[in-house]
């Protein structure tokens, strides 16, 4: 997986968070916490442990929205950085999708991971951690 790989370059601990439903294992540099399978379990998890300056990835905009407001670094699994700039726009077409969803339309889920996300989200988790390391040298 991309974010053991690019964790173990920098030297950094990861944690991944499953409900029971969903098997993980830990590894070496890899903690792996479970929680109970609810709607959003994982989620509370995630946003009850967070601090200031955790990266998070995530392709839940809810989570993310939440995670910039307690300081994280947010990715999607696809490498595009949710930030407060962007992070209003993407709440906006998630509650619009509900509501075309709710009056009976339909709306099309993520598209297949392609080799080119995964080439992306290596690139921009690299650049975020390099940046973030250059910061607290200094």
């Amino acid at each position: 997986m991309e974010i053991k790989q690019i964790a173990r370059s920098f030297s950094l601990p990861v944690l991944m968070v499953s409900s029971y439903d969903h098997h993980l294992e830990a590894e070496e540099g890899v903690s792996v916490v479970q929680v109970e399978a609810g709607k959003d379990s994982v989620d509370m998890y995630i946003v009850n442990h967070l601090l200031k300056g955790d990266v998070v990835v995530t392709q839940d905009f809810g989570l993310a929205c939440i995670a910039l407001g307690k300081g994280a670094l947010v990715l999607s699994p696809r490498g595009e950085q949710y930030t407060d700039d962007n992070i209003d726009y993407l709440m906006e077409r998630r509650h619009e999708q509900a509501k075309r969803r709710r009056s009976g339309g339909k709306s099309k889920g993520p598209k297949a991971m392609t080799t080119e996300d995964r080439d992306r989200f290596q690139q921009k988790m690299t650049k975020v951690l390099q940046s973030e390391q250059e910061k607290h040298d200094i």
